[in-house]
C-alpha cells in the first residue's frame, strides 16, 4: 500500500505545482469490499469542487497511462479538500497552526488520557505546548513530538 502511495505521491505533485495547490495528504485504504484512493489537496483561499475535479481529472489519465498499472485491483479516486479538521502532518503544517485549536492523539497516555484538545501554543521539532480549558481551569501540557499517534485542526463548540 505504501508504495501506491508514494507512486501517486509522485504523480499528483507537478500537477500541483501547476496549479499552486498543497498536497495535504494521500491515503489508499480498504473499507468493507472497496478500495479508497483519497487525495487530499488545499490552497490559499480554500479548494473547491472545480479544483478537485481539475486534479481529478488529470492523475486519472496519469494512472491510466501507467504500464504496468501500479493499482491493479478495482478503486474509487477521491480528490478532496481535508476539510476544517485538517490534519497536521507536515512542519509547516503545526508551524501553521500556532494559535489554532487542535486536537491531538497519544500513542501513550498522559494523566489517563490519549487525546486532548486545545490551543497550541508552540512546536519546535521535539515537542508542542498546548493550553487546554478543563472545566474553569486552564492547564498546559507539553507532549513529545515521538508521543503523538496524529494531529489535526478541530473545532471548538
Amino acid at each position: 500500500m505504501s508504495s501506491v502511495v508514494e507512486t501517486v505521491t509522485e504523480l499528483v505533485t507537478p500537477i500541483l505545482e501547476k496549479q499552486n495547490f498543497e498536497l495535504v495528504e494521500v491515503e489508499f485504504v480498504k473499507e468493507g469490499r472497496d478500495w479508497f484512493l483519497r487525495v487530499f489537496i488545499d490552497k490559499e483561499g480554500g479548494i473547491d469542487i472545480l479544483d478537485c475535479a481539475l486534479v481529478s481529472e488529470q492523475l486519472d489519465e496519469k494512472l491510466d497511462a501507467m504500464d504496468p498499472d501500479p493499482i491493479p485491483q478495482a478503486y474509487f479516486l477521491e480528490v478532496s479538500s481535508p476539510g476544517a479538521e485538517r490534519p497536521l502532518k507536515k512542519e509547516s503544517d503545526y508551524e501553521q497552526a500556532v494559535g489554532e485549536y487542535i486536537h491531538v492523539s497519544l500513542y501513550q497516555s498522559v494523566d489517563g488520557e490519549k487525546q486532548f484538545e486545545g490551543t497550541l501554543k508552540s512546536v519546535d521539532k521535539d515537542q508542542l505546548i498546548l493550553t487546554v480549558k478543563i472545566k474553569t481551569r486552564v492547564k498546559e501540557y507539553t507532549f513529545e513530538r515521538k508521543n503523538i499517534a496524529k494531529a489535526r485542526l478541530a473545532i471548538q463548540f
